[in-house]
C-alpha cells in the first residue's frame, strides 16, 4: 500500500470503526422488577354477602355493572369531555414531542447558510503588523482592485469591498458509548410515564362520576323519604288535633306532632340544595355549564343496584393494569437509562464535521466552481478536569434510580393493600345493609302498630313519634348504606385499574 492510498483508506476505517463502536452501551440495562403476588383475591372465597367478587376478566366499561342507562351516556361522554383528561392529554403530547427532540440527538444536523458583507480591514489594526499604511485615500473593490493585505507596504490602505457566500455545514457526534441511546430510552419511558398519568387521570374522572351519581340518586332517595315522612307527620298532626277536640289528648301531643313535622321538613330544603349542587358537579366533569343536566338528572332514580357478581380479573394482571404501577415501572426505566447516559460523559466524544460552499468577491462569480470551498474533519473532546461534576452527576442518578426502585416497591404494596380494603369494605357493608332492611321493616310494623294503640287509647302519642323517629332514622341509614356499598363497588373497580384501557387512547390517537 502506498502513501496516497493509506491517506485515502485511513478516514474510511476510522469511520467504519467508530460506527462498529456505536453499538456499545454503557450503564445498566433496564430489568423489570419482580413482585410477588398476595392472596388478598382469598378473601373472595370467604364473602357472605350477595353480591360477590370472583376471578374473571374485568371488563374496561366496569360501571355497566350497574345496568343504569343514564350513567352509561354520562362514562361514555367523559373521556372526550373531562378537562382535567384533556389537560392530561397535553402533558402527554409534550413528553411525545420531548421523546422526539431526544432522539433527535442520533443523527446528523445539517444546516444552510448565505450572506453578503461589506468589509473593510483597519490600517490602524492587524493590517498594520503586516506593513500597510493608514489610508490616504478611498479606494474601491471593484474590478481588479487589490484588497485586504494584499497591497505591498506603502501602498494606500486596504480599500472595502464585496464578500458574497453561501453553502452548508454539517455536523454529526458518533454515538460511540450510547449516551444518545441511553437518553432516547429515558425520554421514551418517560413519555409512558405521561401516558399512564393520563390513564390513572382517566381512571379517576371515570370514578369521581360514579360516585357523584350515586351520591345524587342517594339524595333524591333521601328526599323522597323526607317527603313521605313529613306525610306521616302532618296526618298524626291532623290526628292529634281532631283528638283534642274530642277532649281525649292534650295540645302537648299536638305540639309534639307538630315539631316532629318541622324537623322533617327542614331536611328538606338541604336534600334539595345538595341534589343540585352534585348535579353541578357532574356537570362540571363533562365540562358543562351549571344547571345544564338538570333536565336529563334532575328525575329521581333509586341508587343503581349491585350486580350479582362482580369480575375483579385475576392477581397476576393488577401489576400490569393499574396505571400507577406501570407509571412508577416507567419512571424507574427512565432513572436506569440516565446513569447510563451520566457514565457516558466520562468518555471521548467524537464528531464528523464538514462544511461546504461558495465564496466570491462578485455575485456573478459566486455560482463558479472556482468559487467553490470546503471543510471535512473529524474532531474529540476528552473530559480531563471536571472539578468532580461527573461523579457528582453520577451518583446522583445512581441515587435517584434506587428512590425510584423504593417508589415502585410502595406502590405495589400500596395497590395491594387498597385491593383488601376493598374487598373486605364492600363485602361489609353489603351485610350490614341487609341488617338495615330488617330494621327498616320492623320499624314499620311497629309503627303501624304504634299508630292502632293510640287510636285505641292504650299508649300515648310519645310512643308513636319515638317509633316514626326510629322509621325515618333506619330508612336513611337503610339509603345510605345502598349508596355506600355502591360506592365501595366504584373504589374497588378503581384498584383494580378498570377504565383507562387502551382502547380509549387509540381514539383520542394518543397509544
Amino acid at each position: 500500500m502506498n502513501a496516497s492510498e493509506f491517506s485515502i483508506r485511513t478516514p474510511a476505517l476510522a469511520v467504519s470503526l467508530c460506527f462498529a463502536l456505536t453499538g456499545c452501551l454503557v450503564g445498566p440495562d433496564f430489568e423489570r422488577p419482580q413482585t410477588s403476588t398476595p392472596d388478598v383475591f382469598n378473601r373472595t372465597q370467604a364473602a357472605l354477602a350477595t353480591s360477590q367478587a370472583v376471578e374473571s376478566e374485568l371488563s374496561p366499561e366496569w360501571w355497566t355493572l350497574f345496568n343504569d342507562p343514564t350513567l352509561d351516556s354520562l362514562e361514555q361522554q367523559l373521556t372526550d369531555a373531562n378537562l382535567d383528561v384533556a389537560a392530561a392529554s397535553a402533558r402527554l403530547r409534550q413528553s411525545r414531542a420531548e421523546q422526539r427532540i431526544a432522539g433527535a440527538a442520533e443523527y446528523p444536523t445539517l444546516n444552510g447558510d448565505a450572506s453578503y458583507n461589506r468589509e473593510r480591514g483597519s490600517p490602524n489594526g492587524i493590517l498594520s503588523l503586516l506593513g500597510v499604511p493608514p489610508l490616504q485615500s478611498q479606494q474601491s473593490a471593484a474590478g481588479n482592485t487589490g484588497l485586504g493585505v494584499a497591497p505591498l507596504p506603502g501602498s494606500k490602505g486596504s480599500p472595502p469591498y464585496n464578500l458574497y457566500q453561501f453553502g452548508f455545514d454539517a455536523s454529526w457526534e458518533i454515538d460511540i458509548w450510547g449516551g444518545a441511546r441511553r437518553g432516547v430510552e429515558a425520554a421514551t419511558a418517560l413519555s409512558d410515564a405521561s401516558y399512564e398519568d393520563r390513564n390513572a387521570v382517566l381512571l379517576s374522572a371515570r370514578a369521581e362520576l360514579a360516585r357523584d351519581y350515586v351520591q345524587l340518586r342517594d339524595t333524591q332517595a333521601l328526599l323522597q323519604i323526607a317527603k313521605q315522612n313529613l306525610e306521616i307527620a302532618r296526618n298524626a298532626t291532623t290526628l292529634t288535633e281532631k283528638r283534642v277536640h274530642e277532649g281525649v289528648v292534650t295540645n302537648l301531643d299536638v305540639d309534639n306532632a307538630s315539631a316532629l313535622a318541622e324537623s322533617i321538613e327542614s331536611l328538606i330544603p338541604t336534600l334539595e340544595s345538595r341534589s343540585e349542587t352534585t348535579i353541578n358537579a357532574i356537570g362540571l366533569l363533562l365540562a358543562k355549564e351549571p344547571h345544564a343536566l338538570e333536565q336529563m338528572l334532575a328525575e329521581p332514580r333509586d341508587v343503581p343496584a349491585l350486580p350479582e357478581q362482580v369480575p375483579i380479573g385475576l392477581p397476576s394482571e393488577l401489576v400490569q393494569r393499574r396505571p400507577d404501577i406501570r407509571k412508577a415501572e416507567a419512571q424507574l426505566h427512565a432513572a436506569t437509562a440516565s446513569i447510563g447516559m451520566a457514565k457516558a460523559d466520562f468518555y471521548p466524544r467524537i464528531s464528523l464535521n464538514g462544511s461546504a460552499g461558495f465564496q466570491s468577491l462578485q455575485l456573478s462569480n459566486l455560482a463558479t466552481w472556482a468559487s467553490g470551498q470546503y471543510v471535512l474533519g473529524p474532531s474529540i473532546s476528552l473530559p480531563i478536569f471536571e472539578g468532580g461534576r461527573l461523579t457528582g452527576t453520577l451518583h446522583l442518578r445512581e441515587a435517584q434510580q434506587q428512590e425510584a426502585a423504593i417508589l415502585y416497591k410502595r406502590t405495589v404494596l400500596d395497590a395491594w393493600r387498597e385491593v383488601d380494603d376493598a374487598l373486605v369494605v364492600y363485602d361489609a357493608e353489603q351485610r350490614r345493609r341487609d341488617r338495615l332492611k330488617k330494621v327498616v321493616s320492623l320499624n314499620q310494623n311497629a309503627l303501624s302498630i304504634a299508630e292502632k294503640r293510640y287510636k285505641a287509647g292504650a299508649v300515648d302519642f310519645l310512643n308513636v313519634l319515638n317509633v316514626q323517629k326510629q322509621l325515618l332514622d333506619a330508612q336513611s341509614n337503610l339509603e345510605q348504606s345502598k349508596a355506600d356499598a355502591a360506592a365501595n363497588l366504584i373504589t374497588l373497580c378503581k384498584v383494580l385499574g378498570g377504565g383507562w384501557e387502551s382502547t380509549y387512547a387509540k381514539q383520542d390517537g394518543l397509544h
